[in-house]
């Protein structure tokens, strides 16, 4: 009796979110949909779809890159502060969206090494999957995905990477690497924060106040 309860409970413990995108790819043919990947996490596709987003802003993107890259994480945040579903909705044309199965194996084989490093220290703790709480981090995850989205150099990394903390705590029930996550978050916010202000009270008004010699200087060359 207590054998099979042994292997109930090892039945029943969740797979970690590496095996569970391995199994996607593997089970999945040429093609991988956006589908197939939401139906596997079930309850935990919110934080397991911002660690799949977060991982190609991990590293530096091209100029205009992140308007591509970044769309996604807004879309994801907005359904965890405001979705009455415990899980991703995707609209079907999205739902039903492929891409290559071989590419998404190939970045899998680059990141999931390292998530294995991450998964031996993570664990179910301090965090139920509360769907309240959920909604609060969604608002801030709002916060950091318009950051990624806006076009600033390499301004896409911190946030993604406090994403990511987020999403993998998350999708592990794991409120130590989550609420990790929410503070490497508003530490990027604040430097971010910072950077746009100086920009908005210095920047821009000494190039407007550049404008009349700019423009005499424009007039003297052609005139």
């Amino acid at each position: 009796m207590n054998v099979d309860l042994r292997h109930g409970e090892a039945r029943e413990k969740p797979e970690k979110l590496s095996e569970l995108l391995r199994h996607v790819s593997d089970s999945a043919g040429d093609k991988i949909t956006l589908g197939q990947i939401a139906n596997a996490m079930d309850d935990r596709s919110f934080g397991a779809f911002l660690v799949v987003f977060c991982l190609p802003n991990l590293v530096p993107l091209p100029p205009g890159a992140t308007f591509i890259l970044g769309l996604p994480l807004v879309f994801i945040a907005c359904q965890m502060a405001f979705s009455r579903l415990d899980n991703i909705w995707l609209p079907k044309r999205l739902r039903d969206y492929a891409f290559d199965n071989k590419a998404f194996s190939a970045v899998l084989d680059k990141f999931i090494p390292w998530m294995n490093k991450a998964e031996r220290v993570i664990k179910p703790r301090y965090f139920s999957g509360n769907r309240m709480i959920e909604r609060v981090l969604g608002v801030f995850a709002l916060i950091l995905a318009i950051i990624v989205f806006l076009p600033i150099p390499l301004g896409n990394m911190g946030p993604s990477l406090a994403l990511a903390l987020m999403g993998l705590g998350m999708t592990e029930r794991d409120g130590v690497v989550m609420w990790i996550g929410v503070i490497v978050g508003v530490a990027f916010t604040v430097i971010v924060s910072y950077v746009g202000y100086e920009i908005i009270t210095t920047v821009i008004p000494y190039i407007i106040s550049q404008i009349p010699y700019y423009w005499q200087a424009f007039i003297n060359f052609f005139g």
